[in-house]
């Protein structure tokens, strides 16, 4: 089993930034390729970006692409995803997710392990 436990979100205006984290506890001595997806109200989860365990390779949707940057950090057992230039349209609540394959996926089934979420608010 593995926990993780989002932090970060918050109320920020169009054009700032916000950083989440994700601590994960439990089994992590497992390789897991890490995800953020993100829920709005009436939508669906979708994924945000992913990270293989190694770090070195990474994956975005297209709506965050050059603004969001996903890291991790094995040794603390951390997840970051760096977000800048916000708009209204990230207004969500944003997860992290642990998946146990080598290969970054993008469908919430492929992922194992969800945290309780964060929430990300961007004011116009």
């Amino acid at each position: 089993q593995v926990q993780l436990v989002e932090s970060g979100g918050g109320l920020v205006q169009a054009g700032g930034s916000l950083r989440l984290s994700c601590a994960a506890s439990g089994r992590t001595g497992s390789r897991y390729t890490m995800g953020w997806f993100r829920q709005a109200p009436g939508k669906e989860r979708e994924f945000v970006a992913g990270i293989s365990w190694i770090g070195g390779n990474t994956n975005y949707a297209d709506s965050v692409r050059d603004r969001f940057t996903i890291s991790r950090d094995n040794a603390k057992n951390t997840v970051y995803l760096q977000m800048n230039s916000l708009e209204p349209e990230d207004t969500a609540v944003y997860y992290c997710a642990a998946d146990g394959s080598l290969v970054i996926g993008r469908s919430t089934m492929r992922y194992e392990y969800w945290g309780q979420g964060t929430q990300v608010t961007v004011s116009s």
